[in-house]
C-alpha cells in the first residue's frame, strides 16, 4: 500500500535529476524541569542569568517556573541543531546552583499541585497573559499533568523541492497555498503512524507514585515507590499524561482537511463558551482565574501529537499567522525527553524523523474521517500503554494487523527517501539510522522503553533513582564539556538584550489588561 510513494519519489527524480530532498530546516525543542537535589520540583524563580523568559529566542519557561525550554533556530542539519542545544544547556547548567536539569519526560518527587509555581513573564500585558494562560490550564486540567516534559521535532522540507513538486502534479495554485496543502497532507500521515514514534522513542514506561498523588491506576506496581506498565512505551503520551482528556464532553475536536477547516475549528473552540469552565469563572475577586471560559483560552492549549506552525508576530494569534502566511513547518511533539542521550534527543531520531518525513510528503493522504480518528486514537492509546506486548494487534483501514508487520512496512517503505536524503558524500546516515529502527520493530527489546526498564533492574531501583542516576549522569557531561566560548558570547548578549526587549515592552504598555484582552481577542481574519 506504500508504493506509491516510492514511484512518486522516482518520477520526481527522473524530471528533474538535480532535484534533492537533503536541505530541510531541522529545529529542536526540549523541556526540562529544574529539580533539586532530593528530586523535588525547584521552588527558585527562573535565574535571572538566563534572561527574560518572556523576550529570550532560545532559553524560556513553559508551564512552570521550574520547566526551563531550550528551543533552537531552524538549522541546516541535524548535528547543527544537536549541537546548538547541547550549547544551550552548557550555559544554563554554569549558570544553575546546585540544581539539576531532569533526564525524564515524567515528574518525580511531586508534593502537590501548590508546589509547582506559574511561570512568571514579567508586569507587561502580554507578560501577565502567559501567566493567566497557565493559571486556566491548571484549573482546567490540574497543575501536575503540566510538568511532564518532552521534546519537539520541527521541520521544514527545502524551499527548492516546493516548485518542482508542485509541477510533477501539475498543481497551478499560488506555491503557498499548495505548500500548506502539503502539509497538512503530512500531518495527517503522521498521525496515521505517529504511533511508531512513541513505539521506538517513548521513553516513560514507568511512573513515580508521587506523580499519581494517590488516584487509582491500572499500571502495575514496580516497588515501593514506582508503577510501570510491562509492555508501556510513553505514558506520558496515555490519559494519565497531559492531553485535553474533557474533549468528548466538550464536543470538539480539531480538524485537518485543510488549512481553512484547521483554523475555523481552532477560531470555533476559542469563541464558544464551555459550561465547564464558566463553573471555574474568568475574574474572580479581582484575578483572572483564566483568560476566558471558552472551550480553548487560545490555539495552544489543544493537545496534537503534531502542529502546523507559522511564526506568529509579537501579540499576533497563531491562527492569524497561519492564515496569512500559511504552514512553515510541522512541529512533531510525540517525542519523549531520550533519558539516555544529554541533549535529550539524539541525531539517530533525527535523521529517522526526517527520513518519515519525507515518506509522510509522497505517501497519499486522504482526509480523516470519524472512523479514522478513533483508529488513530485507539492505535496511539494501545502502542504507549501495550506497544511491547508480543502479538499486539492495531487497526489499518478497519482491519486488523500486527503492530510488528506495520512498522516493518513502514521501515520498508521508508528505504528509498532515507537512500535520498543520504547525499553523495555524507555516507548513509540516515540508511543506518532507519536500519537501527528495524531492528528495534524486530527485537522490541531495543527500544528506548525497554532500555529504561532494563536498566532499572539492573540497579534495582525504581523510576525516581533511575531518572535521577541519568540526570547526574548528563549534569556531569555537561560540566566537563569545553566553553564553546564564541557561542557563549552570544547566549550572553542575548541574555541581555532579552532583558532589556521586556523592560521596553512593559514601558510600552498604555492599555490596562482588561482592555488589552478585549483587543487581543477581538483580532479578526
Amino acid at each position: 500500500m506504500y508504493a506509491h510513494a516510492a514511484e512518486k519519489l522516482h518520477r520526481l527524480r527522473e524530471k528533474y535529476p538535480g532535484i534533492s530532498l537533503a536541505g530541510g530546516l531541522t529545529g529542536l525543542e526540549k523541556e526540562s524541569l529544574r529539580m533539586g537535589q532530593d528530586g523535588a520540583i525547584a521552588q527558585t524563580p527562573h535565574p535571572a542569568s538566563l534572561g527574560s523568559a518572556l523576550r529570550h529566542p532560545w532559553i524560556t519557561t513553559d508551564y512552570s517556573e521550574a520547566l526551563l525550554e531550550f528551543i533552537t533556530p531552524p538549522l541546516a542539519s541535524p548535528l547543527d541543531a544537536l549541537a546548538f542545544l547541547r550549547d544551550l544547556q552548557h550555559f544554563v547548567y554554569l549558570k544553575l546552583d546546585d540544581e539539576l536539569l531532569w533526564s525524564a519526560s515524567m515528574p518525580c518527587v511531586v508534593e502537590g499541585e501548590e508546589r509547582i509555581p506559574l511561570a512568571r513573564y514579567g508586569s507587561s500585558n502580554i507578560g501577565q497573559m502567559k501567566t493567566v494562560y497557565r493559571r486556566g490550564l491548571g484549573y482546567r486540567y490540574g497543575r501536575i499533568m503540566q510538568v511532564i516534559a518532552g521534546a519537539h521535532y520541527n521541520y521544514s522540507f527545502p524551499d527548492a523541492l516546493w516548485p518542482q513538486l508542485q509541477s510533477l502534479g501539475q498543481d497551478t495554485r499560488p506555491l503557498q497555498d499548495y505548500i500548506s496543502e502539503c502539509y497538512f497532507g503530512v500531518i495527517r500521515n503522521l498521525q496515521r503512524i505517529g504511533w511508531i514514534v512513541p513505539y521506538l522513542f517513548g521513553s516513560s514506561p514507568a511512573v513515580c507514585k508521587s506523580f499519581l498523588c494517590g488516584k487509582q491506576t491500572i499500571l502495575d506496581e514496580y516497588n515501593e515507590n514506582s508503577y510501570y506498565g510491562p509492555y508501556a512505551t510513553s505514558l506520558r503520551m496515555c490519559d494519565i499524561g497531559y492531553q485535553n482528556s474533557h474533549e468528548d464532553e466538550i464536543g470538539f475536536k480539531a480538524r485537518y482537511d485543510s488549512l481553512e477547516s484547521y483554523v475555523d475549528s481552532l477560531t470555533m473552540a476559542i469563541e464558544t463558551h464551555c459550561p465547564r469552565y464558566e463553573k471555574i469563572g474568568v475574574k474572580v475577586d479581582g484575578e483572572y482565574r483564566q483568560l476566558n471560559s471558552c472551550m480553548l483560552q487560545i490555539e495552544n492549549e489543544y493537545y496534537s501529537s503534531v502542529r502546523p506552525k507559522q511564526v506568529p508576530g509579537l501579540n499576533e494569534k497563531p491562527v492569524h499567522a497561519l492564515m496569512q502566511r500559511g504552514v512553515r513547518y510541522v512541529e512533531l511533539r510525540s517525542l519523549d525527553i531520550n533519558m539516555f542521550e544529554p541533549q535529550g534527543i539524539s541525531a539517530t531520531q533525527c535523521r529517522f524523523l526526517e527520513t518519515l518525513m519525507a515518506f509522510c510528503l509522497f505517501q497519499d493522504s486522504p482526509l480523516i474521517d470519524h472512523a479514522g480518528r478513533t483508529e488513530i486514537d485507539t492505535n496511539l492509546d494501545a502502542v504507549c500503554y501495550r506497544g511491547r506486548e508480543p502479538g499486539l494487534v492495531l487497526q489499518r483501514d478497519g482491519v486488523n494487523i500486527s503492530l510488528q508487520q506495520w512498522a516493518g512496512e513502514l521501515c520498508e517503505a521508508m528505504m528509498p527517501f532515507a537512500d535520498a536524503l543520504d547525499t553523495a558524500g555524507s555516507g548513509r546516515p540516515h540508511r543506518e539510522a532507519l536500519e537501527e529502527q528495524l531492528a528495534a520493530v524486530n527485537d522490541p527489546e531495543k527500544t528506548h522503553s525497554a532500555r529504561v526498564l532494563a536498566g532499572m533492574r539492573e540497579h534495582d531501583e525504581g523510576y525516581f533513582h533511575f531518572a535521577k542516576r541519568m540526570s547526574l549522569k548528563h549534569r556531569q557531561y555537561f560540566l566537563d564539556l569545553p566553553a564553546n566560548d564564541t557561542q557563549f558570547r552570544e547566549f550572553e548578549q542575548t541574555v541581555r538584550q532579552s532583558i532589556a526587549d521586556q523592560q521596553s515592552i512593559e514601558a510600552a504598555d498604555t492599555l490596562s489588561f482588561d482592555e488589552f484582552l478585549e483587543q487581543y481577542f477581538a483580532q479578526t481574519l
